[in-house]
């Protein structure tokens, strides 16, 4: 394979991998400020706070599931 193919398919995934990860970052604070501030009002609704945040978590592995198809070809 092109030399030059394969920096860019590493630049992507690394892009793909960071950004995600940056993403995942910021959804985490809003929505775990609101969970908590949700959860201060009525505890009883924990549950579905945590399963809120588990949902912004799975951006980052979004992107590295993205960034592995990307270097698997190449």
């Amino acid at each position: 394979m092109d030399p030059s193919t394969v920096k860019w398919a590493f630049l992507s995934a690394a892009m793909a991998t960071g950004l995600s990860a940056v993403a995942a970052g910021v959804a985490v604070a809003y929505v775990g400020a609101a969970a908590v501030g949700a959860m201060s009002e009525k505890p009883e609704i924990a549950g579905k706070a945590l399963i809120y945040v588990g949902l912004a978590e799975g951006i980052a592995i979004y992107g590295l599931i993205i960034s592995i198809m990307i270097l698997g070809r190449v």
